[in-house]
């Protein structure tokens, strides 16, 4: 895919040591081989914030598909501690999406709450995205040279909703829906942010 190259300020390279670098390694495109995953160099800068939007509601138990993107979340919440990254982190899961960051530097306290993290009830990730594109929008203007990355988990099994708007920056929707038979609706809300798609049985070999 390419689209996204250069989306972590600090050095990556293609080596068989060292830490994966998550974010450029999900932007890049697929990864089917060790060779095509990012390698952390050295640290990155204090200037970029990742923002992620996790879908956990009821739908995402199945198939283990929460607990697949919880280990997938766990590396991105360390690479972004590593590189000084600031995180800003909105579930989607009951009636309304709640916010767990606001843009505060990545740290270890994110892992007891990851590993909390459950599913249940209904999705109103459509509402996160919006409520979440209006604070980037306000973000960005008191922070107009921070580095921005949007990254979107959802198995997509929503009710009808009506078209939505791009984030204001780089955004990648990973699908987590892994049920035998799918509805494919990531995808299409992936179009409408105008946003790279991938699906999360792609980084199973990146363990």
């Amino acid at each position: 895919m390419g689209k996204l190259a250069g989306a972590s300020r600090g050095r990556v390279r293609s080596a068989a040591a060292g830490r994966v670098a998550w974010l450029p390694t999900l932007l890049k495109g697929r990864p089917r081989l060790r060779d095509d995953l990012c390698w952390q160099q050295r640290q990155g800068q204090a200037n970029e914030l990742w923002l992620v939007i996790v879908d956990a509601s009821a739908s995402t138990r199945r198939h283990q598909a929460l607990a697949q993107t919880k280990g997938l979340l766990a590396a991105l919440f360390d690479q972004a501690y590593r590189q000084r990254a600031r995180l800003a982190l909105l579930t989607a899961s009951g009636r309304t999406p709640q916010w767990q960051r606001h843009g505060l530097k990545a740290s270890a306290a994110l892992q007891p709450w990851l590993q909390a993290l459950g599913a249940g009830g209904g999705s109103p990730l459509i509402a996160a995205l919006e409520q979440a594109r209006q604070w980037l929008q306000t973000r960005q203007q008191a922070h107009p040279n921070e580095a921005v990355r949007c990254l979107v988990f959802t198995d997509g099994r929503l009710q009808r909703w009506d078209a939505v708007q791009p984030m204001p920056c780089a955004t990648l929707l990973v699908d987590m829906e892994l049920a035998p038979v799918r509805l494919g609706r990531a995808q299409q809300l992936a179009e409408q942010l105008q946003a790279d798609y991938q699906h999360l049985e792609q980084f199973k070999v990146v363990d």
